[in-house]
């Protein structure tokens, strides 16, 4: 295993999660979030609470990777992307249509939070591919 690599894709990933949750989130889907404030925390509530969103994107970010590396099969991109799929569908299937069943949300919105997320996670997939290289293989890429 090699930490170096792997701890460059980790942090390349959390920024990846941290970058595209707010393009998703902030711009994306703002104007679907418009209707639904009965639904979610108040503004400042929800703020004064973001800490514990950082602190699980940090740990999910880390085994996101960490879990590519231990299947890595140095099959390049397409790995990445194929994991990226595995994960999305693990993932953002579950969370987005859990989320339907539970909360009085439209079936636009989790429909949106799945294919926003699949394409996350695709996204964050490639990123580890092209970033985690084992000893063996950054040491004969040199």
């Amino acid at each position: 295993m090699n930490k170096p690599r792997l701890f460059i894709a980790f942090i390349v990933v959390f920024v990846l999660l941290e970058l595209t949750g707010y393009l998703i989130n902030q711009v994306l889907l703002m104007s679907a979030y418009e209707g639904l404030k009965n639904v979610f925390r108040p503004f400042d509530e929800m703020m004064s609470k973001m800490w514990i969103m950082y602190v699980v994107d940090v740990v999910w970010s880390f085994f996101f990777v960490f879990i590519f590396v231990k299947g890595y099969e140095n099959k390049g991109v397409m790995e990445g992307i194929r994991y990226g799929v595995y994960m999305g569908l693990f993932v953002s299937l579950i969370a987005a249509y859990a989320q339907y069943v539970v909360y009085p949300l439209p079936y636009s919105l989790a429909l949106q939070w799945f294919i926003y997320g699949l394409i996350q996670q695709i996204i964050f997939g490639v990123a580890a591919a092209l970033i985690y290289k084992p000893k063996a293989a950054a040491a004969a890429a040199a």
